[in-house]
């Protein structure tokens, strides 16, 4: 399983990722300058979620000045059915 940031897609769904940047095979390894031309990754969506809650907190000396805000980032984990290249 791979976590990535926020894809578009559905739980159970599938997702093509066309950005390969090292390839390695029957062929050997093939490198990218900087992808690989022709090479294709398919994954099954397994979870879409967001991590821990952060706490940002700003503040001012002498001011009187305090902000505290939270920030969640979204993921999606991916389980890989499949590496193409052509």
């Amino acid at each position: 399983m791979v976590q990535v940031e926020s894809l578009p897609g559905k739980v159970g769904g599938t997702i093509e990722l066309g950005q390969v940047r090292l390839v390695h095979g029957e062929r050997g390894i093939e490198v990218g300058q900087p992808l690989v031309k022709g090479a294709t990754v398919k994954a099954e969506i397994i979870h879409q979620g967001r991590t821990r809650s952060i706490t940002i907190f700003k503040k001012q000396r002498r001011k009187n000045y305090r902000r505290t805000n939270g920030h969640r980032q979204g993921f999606t984990k991916l389980r890989i059915t499949g590496i193409e290249t052509a």
